[in-house]
């Protein structure tokens, strides 16, 4: 059977050897099964570079590229082309002048498509020729927005945003399983920012009410970006689902209050929101935490550990008693440091118990605990239940006062495995923390096996990082002379962006510094060493700081010297 004829782009990119004739004709094949044109099936399918494609087709037919970088998407015109039009034939509206609309394409040649956009909208189309990739970005971002890419509430009509399970108050109120017409599009709209937190990899969800504007932020690889601005009208209609889903108190808005929001993607998956309303000048701002319990199976060699820490880790884990602290800033990863050691413990032969404040992951085999202040169980108590329940791991979600401190190292003398937390910035300030508390020397050096001090480090894209060349003066300035690995090793890496990842960068990586407690540290202990001495004997020891692991995944090629200064630079 003799092949169709090329014609049009596929045509032209054949006669430039930019791709054979045989992968042309297969690719229009692929595209029309797929649904796509042949521009978007041959750089997504990365037959071609998209910038090539775009400056092969200017040569061919005499349209100049248009970078849509510099387009400010505010004047997309609305409700102009039909969404599934902009679907099918890869072209997005940007401007209407009169009768005359200006379309982004990336094939100039797809008449019938540009004929079809003319027939449904009345308007005489204009091709305006810019890369597939950006184009691809800026109609899903369109698409997913309802034509509005500040998100607008406007045709937020996805099949899977009215049928969320999600496991609420709602399911006690017959008047909030049927959104009436007005609320509809907010729950479509709360639900879509819900579910593309989770699609991002987000670990937070901001709402914030201000004067003049109602913004949503999400917190991605550690750091804030604004996503939509629906109407300042909503506020107070999104704040209230927001509190109905998570069992608040939808007519006190003058005190903060907590809650919880079960979101089931399927049969086997599940994700759990944190939730936290505090009033503030013009509203109540919200933010939502996610709460992903795969996140405490990613096994220990996904967190970054280097090899002589990890062994360090997992023999104080193996330990039938002792301590092992987990100390940095809140969002640092101590939560998950601390469950994926206990989902290597949980098995059938130990009993674990676990007090927070509040629960975070949800792990079967463990008993766990939300201490709670208003009916006195506090940690202390929490702790106090557990010894009498025959438990041989023990966690406290944080030791934050001189009786939490006290039992929970009785505990650990006495033949239990406890973990725990410290809001403190290095493993040596732990222990000096511990003593300003009132806790005596001597217990905590007999008590304490391992301390860890982690940062999140945002890790440099694979596709897009380029090699960086800092000048020796910097690099011992900067304090690389710490780092043992040879020189002819090192691979220094600066971001780029991508349409892979979020400005170089994709994913995040811990930075740790692993310390454990030896004879002539626990001598400094017991003599009452301040942290800075504590620090000296750690490094003659051979424990690298959190600075000089920061500097050591640098040249690694793991993430770049402005994370590192980001993250470990006083």
């Amino acid at each position: 059977m003799s092949s169709t004829p090329l014609s049009g782009l596929a045509k032209r990119l054949v006669s430039d050897n930019a791709i054979d004739e045989a992968t042309a004709q297969s690719a229009i094949k692929a595209a029309r099964r797929e649904g796509q044109t042949f521009a978007q099936h041959v750089v997504e399918a990365k037959l071609i570079k998209s910038r090539e494609l775009a400056n092969i087709a200017s040569s061919a037919f005499g349209s100049p590229v248009f970078d849509l970088s510099c387009y400010n998407f505010d004047l997309l015109p609305k409700d102009v082309v039909a969404e599934n039009l902009i679907s099918k034939h890869f072209a997005l509206p940007l401007y209407k002048r009169g009768n005359r609309l200006f379309v982004a394409v990336a094939d100039p040649t797809n008449l019938a498509g540009l004929d079809e956009i003319n027939f449904n909208t009345g308007l005489n189309t204009d091709a305006v020729l810019v890369e597939a990739d950006k184009l691809g970005k800026a109609i899903e971002s369109y698409l997913s927005n309802s034509g509005d890419i500040s998100g607008g509430l406007e045709g937020l009509d996805d099949d899977d945003l009215d049928g969320l399970d999600i496991d609420s108050a709602e399911a006690s109120r017959d008047d909030d399983n049927e959104p009436g017409g007005d609320e509809a599009p907010v729950v479509r709209f709360v639900n879509k920012v819900l579910l593309d937190a989770i699609r991002t990899g987000a670990s937070d969800i901001h709402f914030e009410p201000y004067e003049k504007l109602y913004r949503v932020r999400l917190r991605t690889d550690g750091v804030l970006h604004e996503v939509a601005r629906p109407p300042i009208q909503l506020a107070t209609r999104i704040s209230a689902r927001l509190k109905v889903m998570s069992k608040m108190d939808i007519s006190e808005r003058r005190v903060p209050q907590d809650g919880r929001i079960k979101m089931k993607l399927s049969k086997t998956k599940a994700i759990d929101f944190r939730v936290n309303s505090l009033p503030t000048l013009w509203g109540e701002k919200i933010v939502l935490r996610i709460l992903d319990p795969s996140s405490a199976k990613l096994g220990i060699d996904a967190l970054g550990y280097e090899e002589n820490q990890k062994k360090i880790y997992m023999d104080a884990l193996a330990q039938p008693q002792g301590m092992i602290l987990v100390t940095g800033p809140t969002g640092s990863g101590k939560t998950v440091s601390l469950y994926t050691g206990l989902n290597i413990l949980n098995t059938a032969e130990r009993n674990i118990s676990t007090a927070e404040d509040p629960v975070e992951i949800n792990l079967e085999g463990i008993n766990q605990v939300n201490v709670s202040n208003k009916v006195g169980l506090n940690f202390a108590e929490a702790l106090r239940s557990f010894l009498r329940q025959d438990p041989d791991i023990v966690m406290v979600g944080e030791i934050r006062d001189l009786e939490t401190a006290e039992i929970a190292i009785k505990a650990a003398q006495t033949g239990h495995l406890v973990l725990s937390t410290l809001h403190t910035n290095s493993a040596p300030e732990t222990l000096t923390r511990l003593m300003n508390m009132g806790v005596p020397t001597f217990n905590i050096a007999t008590s304490v096996s391992v301390i860890i001090a982690q940062r999140l480090a945002r890790r440099l894209c694979g596709e897009c990082k380029k090699p960086a060349k800092l000048p020796d003066e910097v690099l011992k300035e900067e304090g690389f002379d710490t780092v043992t690995i040879p020189k002819s090793e090192w691979q220094i890496f600066q971001p780029v962006g991508c349409e892979h990842c979020s400005k170089g960068y994709k994913g995040r990586v811990g930075v740790y510094e692993v310390v454990r407690i030896t004879d002539g540290i626990s001598r400094i202990i017991m003599e009452g060493g301040n942290s800075i001495q504590i620090a000296d004997q750690a490094r003659k020891e051979g424990f690298d700081n959190l600075r000089t692991s920061a500097l050591r995944k640098v040249v690694m090629g793991v993430t770049s010297l402005e994370e590192a200064n980001r993250v470990t630079k006083d």
